[in-house]
């Protein structure tokens, strides 16, 4: 081997050596870059998500605020009414905004408007809208009651000074406002079943409710079991339907765990009393997240 052949094989790991430095030195720069537009993002998250989780927990710590909390008449009331409210709201939207899907599947020229003014419920804002439910329940002069007066000659009832009557109606304002954007996934998740799989079925001679049981929901029961537990856990939290339908009335007698924790926080005061029972749901939130995670995986393993 030549003297220039000897130098250039005894060249090739300072070359190696150098490239390395190099590239180590480019990824340094990149990862100082990417850390650096990381920490707003996580002053973010540190100041607005973790430090109210944790104050809020180190606020309800305190064993004697449960057994104030759960010693109290209303307290028991509220839990009655938050299963009601949560069970009978989110069941009853989830099959409604189901079947609805089927319906906006027919592809007539009309359909797209009628879509249109579905939605416009849960494209407004939920403030305005339940103010104008609790204003159309109205006793005295209400757009319900002027209408069976009018139709009927019947006098309506005073809608929310009864405590099953307000709290039917916070359910009725809850479906009315949320199940259009629900009916609108079940929709996308129609869209998405293969054609041939309607053909087969009617080629098997299912037609109507059978192609229905047998093709539509086995093919969408993971998807509306997911978004049942996923309403389940944004209606635990649902505060401005029963505030501003019913305002909790009579008497306090509609208040769900939300409600109660926002008056017992700013309108008696005791913000760790209000902390208290808003973190009693906490455990039955957390079982039905670690059920979804579960569900999830399990999806994950079968694609």
């Amino acid at each position: 081997m030549s003297g220039t052949q000897q130098a250039l094989v005894a060249g090739r790991p300072i070359v190696r050596l150098h490239r390395r430095v190099s590239s180590w030195g480019l990824r340094g720069s990149d990862y100082a870059w990417a850390i650096a537009f990381s920490l707003p993002y996580a002053a973010v998250f540190l100041a607005f998500v973790a430090y109210p989780v944790v104050y809020g927990l180190w606020l309800g710590h305190k064993p004697a605020l449960y057994r104030e909390l759960f010693g109290d008449p209303l307290y028991a009331s509220t839990v009655v009414n938050t299963i009601l409210y949560v069970g009978v709201g989110v069941n009853a939207k989830m099959f409604l905004a189901f079947l609805i899907s089927g319906f906006f599947m027919r592809r007539v020229w009309w359909m797209r408007a009628l879509f249109l003014a579905f939605i416009l419920p849960w494209a407004m804002p939920a403030m305005p809208t339940a103010l104008s439910f609790h204003w159309l329940l109205n006793g005295q002069f209400g757009l319900f009651n002027n209408l069976l007066w009018y139709l009927f000659g019947i006098d309506g009832p005073i809608w929310l000074n009864s405590r099953w009557t307000a709290l039917s109606s916070n359910i009725i304002a809850y479906i009315w406002k949320f199940m259009p954007f629900w009916t609108v996934i079940f929709l996308a998740g129609r869209m998405a079943i293969p054609q041939e799989l309607y053909e087969a079925a009617d080629v098997d001679g299912a037609t109507g409710y059978r192609r229905f049981v047998h093709v539509t929901f086995p093919l969408l029961a993971n998807l509306y079991l997911i978004c049942t537990l996923l309403s389940t856990i944004f209606t635990v939290g649902d505060f401005t339907t029963v505030f501003f339908v019913s305002g909790g009335g009579p008497a306090m007698s509609t208040e769900v765990l939300a409600t109660l924790g926002i008056r017992e926080a700013f309108t008696v005061a005791r913000p760790e009393l209000g902390v208290a029972a808003v973190m009693s749901a906490l455990p039955v939130v957390i079982l039905i997240v670690i059920f979804l995670m579960r569900k999830l995986s399990t999806m994950e393993v079968q694609l």
